[in-house]
Formats: C-alpha cells, sequence, structure tokens
C-alpha cells in the first residue's frame, strides 16, 4: 500500500519507488525457532489435538507501537515462509514445503466478523489438496442454516473472502458430501441432502457404524453437528480442521503457519472480550497448526484476571505468554515448549538510513540527498511510519515547488502519528497519555496523579501499550516513545478529545505537585530526578516554583552537580522565576564544562533579571564570587563573599570559608588558618587547614587535617566534599612520600566515579605529576602542559599555577635549572596582582635559590623554616631516586 501512495504522488516516472525492507533479522530468527520447535515436537508425535487440557505454545507474538512495520513485517514472513525470503535473512532448516504460511487480516475480521475468518482459514487450507470431511460437513451445515438462499458456492464467487479459492472450496465440499452420502448409502443428489447427511452421520457416529470408521475417530463431530449451528458452536469447529490435519498422509503433511495481524483491531473491546474469546478459541483448538499473532499490545491470556473472560486464560495455560520476553523457548515439562512474546523495537539508525536510501531512487542511486536523509533519521527515532510519512512529504514537496526539498523541510511532526497512537485507547488512557507526555519518565502512580484520575487503573493499562518502554532500575521505571512523546506535545491534535492549552497547564501542575510530595524521595538520585522533571515543567509553563527552591538546595549541598537542562525562552531570555532557577542550576553544573568567565555572565545575568525566588539571590552571588577567586579576581570575590556572609543565609558558612581562602591566596596565612578554626565542618574547616599547611612545607599535618575533612563529609554523606579532601589528601602526601601517594591517589579516582568535579580531578592529575617526579618519565612535562590547556580553558587559574609548581618540583628534583626558572617566569608572570605569590617563592625554596624580592607572604613559621621543608622534600626524593 505504501508503494502505491508513493508510486501515485509524483508525474515522474524517472523516480523508482521501492519497497524497502529493512532488517528484522532478530524477528525472523524468532520465528524460524518457534516454528522449527513446533515442527519438531509434531514429527515426534508430541502434541495431541484431542488433549484439550494441556498447556499450549503454538503461539509466537510479536507487538509494538502503531507505525513500526508488524504489518509489514507479518507479509514479509509469509513470503519468506512460502520460499521467497530477503537476502539478509538466513534459510529455515526445514524443506519448503514442509509449512502452509496463511495470513490472516484480522482488521477486514473486525468488520467481516469471525465467520468471515474462519471461511478465509478454510479457504487457504484448499491449497493442501484435499478434502476435510469433518469440517466441510459441519460447515455447510452452519452455512445452509445461517444463509438460507445464498449458497455458499454464490457467495465465493462474488468476492467472498479468499476469492482465487472459490472453485476449490466448493469442489472439495462436495467431495466430503458425496463420499459421506455415498458410505450411508443415501439417495438423491448431494446438494440437497444436507441437512439428511448430517442426521445420517451423526445417528451412525452414534452407533458406531463401520461405514462411517473414518469419522469415527473424531470424538467430537456428533456432538458439534447436533448443536445448534451459531456463531458460538462455528467457533468450535476448528478443532476438527486440527483434526483433520493431524490424520493427513504423510505425503500430505503441511503445517499451517497461521499469521494473525492486526490482532487488537479485531479484539478491541478488552471490556467484554467477545471477539478476542472466539480467536483464542480458534488458536487453542488447533495446537498443530503454528500461529503468529502481530498487534499493538501483549496478548493477556497469560494473565489469571481474564478467568470467566476467556476460556482459558492465566500462565498454566500459556506459560510462555506469561513473560515479557524469553530469549528462549523454555521447556516446561515433558513434551511441552511454549510460545513468547516479543517486543518490535525500532530501526537502527543505520537502517533507517537504509530504508531511506532505498524507498526512492534515480537513476539507480538516491532520490534523497544525504542531509535530508539523516535529518529524516534523527526526528524519526527509528520509527518506520515516521520514516514512511517523510518519503510520502519529500515527493510532495518535490512536485509541488519544483526543487529538491531541504532538511529544514522536514523540521516537523506528522498529525497521523497522533491518531494511530490513539486509534485503540479508552478515553481514559488517552488522558494518562496527553498527561504523561509531559513527563520524562514516571510510574503509575504519578501518571495517575499528572492526570487527575483518582483511581491507577487507566495508568496501569497504559504501560502496558508497546509505546511505552520499561527501564526496571530507573527512579521512574516507564517513558514514552521519543517520537510518540514529542508529536503529542507538538503537532496539530485533530481528535475530539484533545486538549487546549489549560488542561496543558492543568495537568503539568498537577505533574508537578505530585513530583514534590514529601514521599517522593530525598535522596540524591531522587532529588536530581525530581529537578529534571519539575524544572522543566515549571519553566515550560510558568508554573511557581513552590518545592523546587528547597530542592534547588539540596542539589548544591553534595557538590556533585549532575547535568541539568537550561530552558529559557524563545528569545533565550528569561521569563520566570523557573527560568531563573533552571538557569542558575544548569550554570552550576555546567561550569564544570565551561570557561569560569562564562559562568560569571550567566550569574550576573541571573541576578540582574530579578526573577530569582526569594532565598536564591545568594547562591548566584556565592557561586558568582567563587568563579570570581577561580580567575584571579580577588577584589570581586572578596566582594561578593562578604555580601553572602553579612545575609547569615545558608551559604554564610561557605562565604566565610571563601574569605579564608581569598586570604590563603594573597599569602595571609595567619588570617586563613585563624579563620579555619572558626568554621567548623559548615565551612569545611579542615580543608582549610590543610590548604594553608601544604604551602609551609608541612605535608604531615596537612595530610592529617585533610583526612579530618573526608571524614567529616563521609559523615555528613557529601560526596562532592569527600573526593576533594581526598584529592588534596593525595597531593600532599605525594610530595612527601609517593609510595603511600599511589594508594590515595587511586582512592580520591575511586571517589570521584560518577562525580562531575573538574577542578578535582585536575587536582588528583597534578598529585600523579608530583608522585612521578623526578623519575625519567619522557612523558611527565607532557602530561603538565596537558593540565595547563584543561585549566587554561576552564579559566581555573590556580589549578593552572598548581600544575607549574608541580613542574617546577620534577625539575628541581633533576636539578635542571634552565626548565625550572622556564617555570618560575611562568609563576611570576601570575603573580603581579599578588594571588598566589607564593607559588614562586616555594619554587625558590625548592631549589634552595634566593628570592629576587623579600617574601610578601606571611609565613606561619616564618621564612626559613618554610625554605628548609620544601628543601628537605626535594633532596629526599633525589636520594630515592639514586637507591
Amino acid at each position: 500500500m505504501g508503494d502505491l501512495r508513493a508510486l501515485f504522488s509524483s508525474n515522474d516516472r524517472s523516480v523508482t519507488v521501492a519497497e524497502a525492507f529493512t532488517n528484522r533479522q532478530e524477528q525472523w530468527q524468532a520465528v524460524v525457532v518457534a516454528v522449527g520447535e513446533h515442527l519438531r515436537l509434531l514429527g515426534e508425535g508430541r502434541v495431541d489435538v484431542e488433549d484439550l487440557e494441556a498447556p499450549r505454545g503454538n503461539v509466537l507474538v510479536f507487538h509494538g507501537v502503531g507505525g513500526v512495520g508488524k504489518t509489514t513485517l507479518s507479509r514479509q514472513v509469509e513470503v519468506a515462509l512460502g520460499g521467497r525470503r530477503p537476502e539478509q535473512w538466513p534459510a529455515a532448516p526445514w524443506p519448503q514445503q514442509a509449512v502452509l504460511p496463511v495470513r490472516l487480516d484480522l482488521s477486514q475480521a473486525a468488520g467481516a466478523g469471525f465467520e468471515h475468518l474462519v471461511l478465509e482459514l478454510r479457504l487457504a487450507l484448499t491449497a493442501l489438496g484435499r478434502p476435510l470431511p469433518a469440517f466441510d460437513i459441519a460447515l455447510r451445515r452452519y452455512w445452509e442454516h445461517n444463509h438460507p438462499g445464498e449458497p455458499l458456492e454464490e457467495y465465493l464467487r462474488r468476492g467472498g473472502p479468499a476469492a482465487r479459492f472459490s472453485d476449490a472450496l466448493p469442489a472439495q465440499m462436495h467431495s466430503a458430501l458425496a463420499d459421506v452420502a455415498q458410505a450411508l448409502l443415501l439417495p438423491g443428489t448431494v446438494g440437497s441432502a444436507v441437512g439428511e447427511v448430517t442426521g445420517s452421520l451423526v445417528r451412525a457416529l452414534r452407533e458406531r457404524r463401520q461405514t462411517v470408521r473414518a469419522l469415527a475417530g473424531c470424538s467430537r463431530l456428533a456432538d458439534l453437528l447436533e448443536a445448534e449451528p451459531s456463531l458460538d458452536a462455528l467457533s468450535f469447529f476448528p478443532h476438527l480442521l486440527a483434526w483433520e490435519l493431524a490424520r493427513l498422509p504423510a505425503r500430505a503433511q503441511r503445517t499451517p503457519v497461521v499469521l494473525m495481524d492486526a490482532f487488537d483491531e479485531a479484539a478491541a473491546d478488552t471490556t467484554r472480550r467477545d471477539m478476542e474469546r472466539l480467536l483464542q478459541r480458534l488458536v487453542w483448538l488447533m495446537p498443530n497448526c503454528f500461529f503468529l499473532i502481530t498487534g499493538r499490545s501483549r496478548l493477556a491470556w497469560a494473565d489469571p484476571a481474564l478467568h470467566g473472560q476467556l476460556d482459558w486464560s492465566g500462565p498454566s495455560a500459556w506459560p510462555g505468554l506469561a513473560a515479557h520476553s524469553l530469549p528462549h523457548l523454555p521447556d516446561r515439562g515433558p513434551g511441552h515448549r511454549y510460545g513468547r512474546q516479543l517486543l518490535i523495537g525500532d530501526f537502527s539508525r543505520q537502517d533507517s538510513e537504509d530504508y531511506l536510501a532505498r524507498r526512492l531512487t534515480a537513476g539507480g542511486r538516491p532520490l534523497m540527498p544525504g542531509p535530508v536523509r539523516r535529518t529524516i533519521v534523527e526526528r524519526s527515532h527509528g520509527l518506520p511510519l515516521h520514516l514512511e510519512l517523510s518519503v510520502l512529504r519529500f515527493l510532495h514537496l518535490r512536485r509541488t515547488s519544483g526543487q529538491m526539498p531541504q532538511p529544514g523541510d522536514f523540521d516537523a511532526d506528522f498529525p497521523a502519528l497522533i491518531s494511530r497512537t490513539l486509534a485503540d485507547l479508552t478515553a481514559e488512557e488517552r488522558h494518562v497519555l496527553r498527561a504523561v507526555s509531559l513527563l520524562q519518565a514516571f510510574d503509575v502512580p504519578l501518571a495517575a496523579a499528572a492526570a487527575g484520575q483518582p483511581q491507577q487503573a487507566a495508568a496501569a493499562r497504559l504501560v502496558e501499550r508497546p509505546f511505552v518502554r520499561q527501564e526496571p532500575g530507573g527512579l521512574w521505571p516507564y517513558s514514552l516513545h521519543p517520537l510518540v512523546r514529542s508529536t503529542l506535545r507538538t503537532a496539530e491534535d485533530t481528535t475530539d478529545d484533545r486538549w487546549i492549552e489549560a488542561d496543558w497547564r492543568q495537568a503539568a501542575q498537577r505533574a508537578l505537585d505530585a513530583l514534590g510530595q514529601p514521599d517522593s524521595g530525598t535522596e540524591r538520585r531522587a532529588v536530581v530526578g525530581r529537578l529534571r522533571q519539575g524544572l522543566a515543567l515549571a519553566a515550560e509553563f510558568g508554573l511557581p516554583t513552590g518545592w523546587l527552591t528547597e530542592a534547588a538546595w539540596q542539589y548544591v549541598s553534595d557538590s556533585v552537580w549532575e547535568p541539568l537542562t537550561a530552558v529559557t525562552g524563545d528569545d533565550g531570555g528569561l521569563r520566570t522565576p523557573a527560568d531563573a532557577l533552571v538557569e542558575i542550576l544548569s550554570t552550576l553544573a555546567r561550569r564544570q564544562h565551561e570557561h569560569r568567565e562564562r559562568t560569571v555572565e550567566r550569574l550576573t545575568a541571573v541576578l540582574d533579571c530579578g526573577l530569582l525566588p526569594a532565598g536564591l539571590e545568594e547562591m548566584a552571588l556565592y557561586y558568582r564570587a567563587k568563579a570570581d577567586r577561580d580567575l584571579g579576581r580577588t577584589a570581586a570575590s572578596q566582594t561578593g563573599m562578604r555580601q553572602v556572609a553579612e545575609r547569615e543565609g545558608r551559604l554564610a558558612p561557605a562565604a566565610r570559608r571563601g574569605l579564608a581562602h581569598l586570604a590563603r591566596l594573597a599569602g595571609d596565612f595567619p588570617t586563613a588558618v585563624q579563620a579555619a578554626r572558626t568554621l567548623g565542618w559548615p565551612g569545611r574547616g579542615h580543608r582549610i587547614e590543610g590548604d594553608v599547611l601544604w604551602p609551609q612545607g608541612d605535608m604531615e599535618r596537612a595530610a592529617d587535617a585533610y583526612r579530618a575533612a573526608r571524614q567529616d563529609a563521609e559523615r555528613h554523606g557529601v560526596a562532592g566534599e569527600t573526593a576533594t579532601a581526598q584529592a588534596h589528601r593525595a597531593l600532599v602526601l605525594a610530595f612527601a612520600d609517593p609510595g603511600r601517594a599511589a594508594g590515595e591517589i587511586e582512592l580520591a579516582d575511586q571517589l570521584l566515579a560518577g562525580l562531575d568535579l573538574r577542578a578535582t580531578r585536575l587536582t588528583v592529575r597534578i598529585a600523579a605529576l608530583v608522585r612521578d617526579a623526578g623519575t625519567p618519565t619522557g612523558d611527565l612535562v607532557e602530561r603538565a602542559g596537558l593540565i595547563r590547556t584543561e585549566a587554561e580553558s576552564a579559566g581555573l587559574t590556580g589549578i593552572r599555577l598548581l600544575g607549574e609548581l608541580a613542574l617546577c618540583f620534577h625539575h628541581a628534583v633533576r636539578a635542571d635549572h634552565h626548565q625550572l626558572a622556564a617555570g618560575l617566569g611562568r609563576l611570576r608572570a601570575r603573580a603581579e596582582d599578588g594571588t598566589f605569590a607564593y607559588y614562586a617563592d616555594i619554587a625558590h625554596f625548592m631549589a634552595d635559590l634566593p628570592l629576587p624580592a623579600p617574601s610578601s607572604a606571611r609565613w606561619l613559621d616564618g621564612p626559613e623554616i618554610t625554605r628548609t621543608r620544601w628543601r628537605r622534600l626535594v633532596e629526599t626524593r633525589q636520594q630515592q631516586g639514586e637507591q
């Protein structure tokens, strides 16, 4: 159908419209395994059509979202079973004549009824070339009773199901009736004697006459012929078909593989399940046939809750249907292996590209330009329906504009995807679906809350749909197919129950409120997940920030900085308090990947917009002051830190710590160490103490201070601070004892796993440089250069200079005065404003060189003792190298 639509979309006969069947090797392999297993069981005589209690394993289900290619797959499997498989599909291990593919389009049965479906199945079996008398007599009796005056032959000639067999079936029926009439010695024409044939046959069967011994083996035939010839009785006739197929001679044996497509359209009523009950009865009563069912949803036949609605339900009846997906057909007892249900996934990027390249060609080459194909693939998320709609759009644009379409022409969604997605959902399920399209991920309670439904039944049904993806280990285990989600949100919705803007806003507020409930989780993972979803909702719909403000404080408390996505207005500006909150948090997260100058600019813009929720202004002030400090802007940083400290808010201890840091950077060590003693854990006092002690060359005391800082952080469960304290401990021990430092560096790396702390990671790399200082390692200078480049690109002045100091230590140990002079020059160049000026002094101390001018630093124990300590570290390393 898709090929013809494309063919008739253009007058250009140079364009070749070809069916492009892509991949699906995994699905074909599943068919091969399942059908092969079924044939083996049949060959071993392990399937008994008279056994109506044994569990059934003659079903394989492919389910998937609308437009994923289920019908195309069903048709291609039918062709492949008939012997014309795609090149990429391996051959089946059985002889071609071993199976008889029978494809039933249940979307037609949904309108024409179960009777139509049974006729189609019987007509397809005429390919066996033999009458099936037990079934044919029962069917003839049913037909004449329910269609008086309308002979079956005439119905078939008028274009009934499978009209191509319209002559074969009546002939086989006549043959079956004639044989039975002859066996019963009945007079008259067969055509007018159907009633008499049936009655006589029943009497003969009851009396167990030898004349009908061929049919006497069908123990339930007489009961079916005596039953009222209703639709319900017709639904049991497939048992007769199965019995006839089982007694065919070996040379005529062919196993029907029945492909039921669009199952959900025929069985759309999930309340009464009338049609589904008839279809299930057909499958159960024909255990020697194999059924490949395709539809949007998984079959629920293994659900015990359906007892009473279906004849056979529960895992004991359909063990293989109880699991979402089974890698193999599991053995569940002697003689039984069971089917399975498999989700049909989207095309991969490469398969999507191949599909578009092969779908339309001109002169043997793809008609679509590469950039257009790539744009379509990106937007499609691998959904075949989107690819096909894009093909039709491409032909339409090419015809109407007279020019080759461009990538920008496909930056749109297709409303048809909405109708396909919503087609078989109840009103309640559609309501939930629209609500959860606001969310990146959800669970059943959250979905129901967002939809404003006090009951969760509709949400529970929705998560079983194939367009809902499941990630069991996720914070919220469900998410919508990305293309379905984006289409619901952006494409024009023309359905009768579509939402207006007020409906979307109300649902967004409900979802935001549900995310903020106290039982939503306070662990780090839950806080970040709630923030990501809540911020997006609040920013898009301009909702009050509410609980998001407190969650923002929780987010910054651990200094972990998981990425958060910025959401701003169409013009890139900030419009609401939610926009400002998103911007400040995303800025803090992105500063691990941006130059600190950019961090200052973004935080300044947030402060200037005047939209920050109450109490969050100090957050922007504090982190801007930190960024200024990293950039070496001491005055600006001091101003910001004092403003925050004077407010006595949540970040006042951190601001006082920041002022202590600034004192240390200026070389005012007594002031810094005095402040450290008053800061305690909130101000990270132990870490400040370590930061002051190591420039004095007092590495053991500094290491002890950092260990205490790490232990404090561990007790309070602050992962970022734990890793930072350990990184600094590794650094100072690398100066004092490279042997001990190796384990400390390894521990720091372990603590950093999963954390986004750029400066701390660079500190650990510098610790590794110091550990290796003095060795003939040829790449040490190169490693230092990479650290220098990365620190400069991030605007981390202190880290860059620390790396230079580590390199000076290496040159001092090797007594390489030329390289040491170059390092001293780089340190002095940055010390002009007094910040980190003592690094150059330390480098002189390492090499025991005189200072060009008196030190501006206020050393805790004086410059000479400090010089002695640093020189001793160098000499100790030199002695270790000589050993």
